[in-house]
């Protein structure tokens, strides 16, 4: 009779444990709006900052392009490697 209850109790805890980890068929869907919510907002800001993002590249490209011709200038650019040897 105690061998019964334990394996009934055991049974019962295991079945608890089961429970718990049931995933809803329907949080496929919850995850797919959440996704799709984040998505829009994103796109929506690259959409709506699209010109000031493009002004801070270009302005990048030249800081980046102005500075290798003042390094060519000032003799420091990949030309004037000084050589160990010399």
């Amino acid at each position: 009779m105690i061998k019964e209850m334990i394996k009934l109790l055991g049974r019962l805890f295991l079945l608890r444990h089961l429970m718990t980890r049931y995933i809803d068929p329907n949080s496929g869907g919850m995850l797919f709006q959440v996704l799709a919510v984040i998505f829009a907002l994103v796109s929506t800001a690259v959409l709506f900052f699209s010109g000031r993002i493009r002004m801070i590249s270009s302005r990048i490209r030249r800081w980046i392009r102005e500075r290798g011709t003042d390094d060519n200038k000032t003799g420091l650019g990949e030309s004037a490697v000084n050589d160990p040897e010399e």
